[in-house]
């Protein structure tokens, strides 16, 4: 059966390019971009990147940033608040990433006040729940992916939900070389998608993208986007060079 949700190929550059680098891949990539009504790409980069690329962008590339503190302002060294974000023009906000979570002490609350202050300021949340490979082998993924969602969401307005991207990635997949295997992404997302369903109603649940990531590449996206219920890929090392970044691109629009 046709997809009815446009798909989204969100690449998360982490600490990687500089600016002629990033400017170089932007330039390569702009004019082969098909249109956002057939897929949604946006390129996830370091904060200190984030306005030449805005500024470069073409007319169906976004940009993204990777992290932000949920405060407008304040004493908070090093932070990029959401109305600093706004001011540069980009559209996507990473939040709840599992290295943020782990390394940095981000937390489900966290995540819940990031998400309210990105809505404030008309950035999309891209939010990422995922499961250790600990508590897989435990059978507690659903229960724990389960609970990140219902606290990502809780105060969020059945209007504002529908503009969040959920990304599930499973931590003992991100950048091991280890994917889950389509029917593993699938049973998730499927569940992800009932939790929603859950909180809100079933046409949300259908309107809602929910994408799958850990070391997604151009071999193995078609298997994973054939999955009814997977809209799209957020996207590491794959993401980092052009031409692999325009094959993810054109297996959503094939799979969609």
């Amino acid at each position: 059966m046709k997809k009815t949700r446009i798909p989204v190929i969100a690449g998360n550059w982490k600490m990687n390019k500089v600016r002629d680098e990033a400017l170089q891949f932007i330039y390569s990539v702009n004019q082969e971009l098909p249109s956002p009504n057939k897929v949604e790409t946006v390129i996830c980069a370091s904060d200190v990147l984030l306005r030449c690329m805005v500024k470069r962008q073409g007319e169906n590339l976004k940009i993204g940033a990777q992290n932000m503190h949920f405060k407008e302002f304040g004493a908070f060294t090093g932070e990029t608040s959401p109305k600093l974000l706004e001011t540069t023009g980009v559209s996507y906000v990473i939040i709840g990433h599992s290295e943020r979570r782990q390394m940095f002490g981000e937390t489900d609350e966290s995540v819940n006040k990031k998400i309210h202050a990105a809505l404030k300021y008309e950035l999309k949340p891209i939010v990422c729940v995922g499961e250790t490979l600990e508590l897989r082998e435990k059978g507690l993924t659903n229960v724990w992916v389960k609970t990140q969602v219902e606290k990502a969401f809780e105060n969020i307005s059945l209007d504002d939900v529908k503009q969040i991207i959920i990304a599930y990635e499973p931590i003992w997949a991100i950048g091991t070389g280890k994917t889950a295997t389509p029917e593993q992404a699938e049973q998730t997302i499927s569940l992800i998608r009932d939790v929603v369903k859950e909180l809100y109603n079933e046409e949300v649940a259908d309107q809602v993208r929910i994408l799958y990531g850990g070391s997604v590449t151009p071999n193995n996206i078609d298997d994973l986007l054939k999955q009814s219920n997977i809209d799209g890929a957020l996207v590491g090392g794959a993401s980092l060079e052009a031409a692999s970044f325009l094959k993810l691109v054109d297996s959503a629009v094939k799979n969609s």
